[in-house]
């Protein structure tokens, strides 16, 4: 019964383990008019933001002009202001 104990802990564990490394973390990339940059969560951006959100693996085309803006935090970019809220 011991050692029953210690496999079931040790297969609890390990499950644990592989779940934990199968959740995908979230990253997608917003975009401003032109200024696009990485977020790391899903905000409910306000409607005068006009900001649209693509999926990670999104890039503009040959013909197209954007710029990155990386920025920590909760907002968005106007023009070049970061306006957090």
């Amino acid at each position: 019964m011991r050692l029953l104990g210690k496999m079931t802990l040790v297969a609890a564990f390990g499950a644990g383990v592989f779940a934990a490394s199968t959740t995908s973390t979230l990253a997608e990339i917003a975009c401003n008019g032109s200024v696009c940059w990485h977020v790391s969560e899903r905000y409910g951006y306000p409607p005068e933001a006009r900001v649209i959100i693509h999926p990670d693996g999104w890039h503009w085309r040959a013909h197209e002009h954007y710029v990155w803006r990386e920025h920590e935090g909760r907002g968005y970019w106007r023009g070049r202001n970061w306006h957090e809220w």
